[in-house]
């Protein structure tokens, strides 16, 4: 598997992959959208020349939003979401990029599991972040000392 920076032709596989994942997915316009911005950094898993998973991370000066991660479900509990996060976090501290923070379903075992593996902390609740269906998120952040 390899682990690299996403590509304009990327955008659509990795908005298929969206959509298997979540119940309000960012479309490819969407995703085209941030893939834009200066300030954001998307990163995807490919394996024999297939997209099977991506994140992205929206970066502030020394700080860094973890956008979303999503694995391809066919392809989900093989590592590849775990590669995606150690690479980006890699990457982020190469940057100078010292804190990251993400929101996560409260009900996302695996994806907190995965998390806490790659050093992240729980914050605090945030009370229905989510909508469809409303449930509470989990702020989680990982701090990195030089």
């Amino acid at each position: 598997m390899i682990i690299r920076e996403m590509e304009m032709d990327d955008i659509e596989r990795v908005a298929e992959i969206e959509a298997q994942n979540f119940a309000k997915p960012w479309t490819a316009v969407g995703l085209f959208t941030y893939f834009m911005r200066e300030d954001a950094k998307f990163f995807v898993a490919v394996e024999d020349e297939e997209v099977v998973g991506y994140c992205g991370v929206l970066i502030s000066i020394d700080e860094g939003d973890i956008t979303n991660v999503a694995v391809e479900k066919s392809r989900q509990g093989k590592g590849i979401g775990t590669e995606l996060v150690q690479a980006m976090i890699h990457n982020m501290e190469e940057a100078g990029v010292t804190t990251l923070h993400l929101e996560v379903r409260a009900s996302n075992e695996n994806a907190r599991k995965l998390y806490e593996r790659a050093g992240f902390l729980q914050d605090h609740i945030r009370k229905e972040y989510y909508s469809e269906p409303t449930e509470d998120g989990i702020a989680m952040s990982r701090r990195h000392s030089h």
